[in-house]
């Protein structure tokens, strides 16, 4: 059994966006089958917690289009940017989990080699490069299909389109070779923990002293 086949979690991003853009609620429901013994549990799980990882850039995404509305309020872009945090605290919270998930499916196989050579990126942050990549391969679509865009609007965002898919390529092959090189004992890689210090009250000094200048009047 493979935990990571990067065609399943491709196709998985892609068929979650173009849903997502239809019913945008639907991605706080399960969309994958009850399976029949464990090993088929364990991967719908794995799939289930990608799917999650996804949903929360492709919210991200959408709030940060409305922070760049023209004639927004100062109070609503203010409004926008505290979503923006909580959003993308979650979406890096969930590639963790996404490490944490297949560092304790590899313990269980006593992997990964402790002697192996060190992966600078984990599984989680690329399939986070992923998902990024499913938003802005749905959204160049759209726009080298428009209608009504300006001259040249066309064959420019097809030739994006053209870089984006052979960058998501490029990337998903790789994350199959680090998880065959991870399997196989010869590359190991950790959980990169984001630790982000502007959300944590006792941490961001903008919050802490705005709280202590506060007491002392």
């Amino acid at each position: 059994m493979k935990m990571i086949v990067s065609d399943e979690i491709v196709a998985l991003q892609d068929r979650c966006t173009r849903s997502w853009h239809v019913s945008p609620g639907a991605g706080n429901g399960a969309s994958h089958p009850v399976a029949d013994d464990d090993a088929a549990d364990e991967i719908v799980a794995w799939l289930r917690a990608v799917e999650l990882q996804h949903h929360a850039n492709f919210e991200l995404w959408h709030i940060e289009d409305e922070a760049r509305r023209p004639g927004a309020l100062d109070s609503e872009i203010a409004g926008v940017k505290r979503r923006i945090d909580k959003t993308n605290q979650r979406r890096n919270d969930l590639a963790e989990e996404l490490d944490r998930v297949l560092l304790n499916w590899l313990e269980q196989r006593n992997l990964p080699s402790e002697t192996a050579p060190l992966h600078s990126e984990s599984p989680g942050l690329i399939i986070d490069r992923l998902s990024i990549l499913a938003l802005k391969i749905y959204h160049t679509s759209e726009e080298a299909e428009r209608a009504d865009g300006p001259e040249g609007h066309a064959k420019r965002n097809r030739e994006r389109l053209a870089i984006l898919k052979e960058q998501r390529s490029d990337l998903a092959g790789c994350l199959d070779a680090l998880w065959r090189e991870s399997l196989a004992g010869a590359r190991r890689f950790k959980i990169y923990r984001q630790l982000k210090m502007y959300n944590d009250p006792s941490l961001n000094p903008a919050i802490y002293g705005r709280s202590q200048e506060t007491k002392s009047l």
